[in-house]
């Protein structure tokens, strides 16, 4: 399977009707004639970039919840410790 095949979404795909912003399909209709491909590849590759990166977004945000809520209960001072910052000046020896 090509690169662009595979980012494409492999061989499985249904023909389907999108209505787009004429200056986001005047963009991809620049893009496929410069690469020299056509248009429902650029259209194609564009969503799963979009997909994927919503889904890593969504995958950060869920890992930031799950942080929040293990650490709920501690204070900031406890937190500052966990982080490794400490907010107090080092004593003199």
């Amino acid at each position: 399977m090509t690169a662009a095949r595979h980012r494409a979404g492999g061989s499985k795909k249904r023909r389907t009707t999108l209505t787009l912003p004429v200056d986001s399909l005047t963009q991809a209709e620049r893009i496929a004639r410069a690469r020299k491909v056509n248009l429902s590849t650029v259209i194609s590759e564009a969503i799963s970039e979009g997909l994927r990166v919503h889904s890593a977004l969504e995958r950060s945000e869920q890992v930031f919840n799950a942080y929040k809520k293990a650490f709920s209960g501690f204070t900031d001072d406890e937190m500052a410790i966990l982080e490794g910052i400490i907010l107090e000046p080092a004593s003199r020896r």
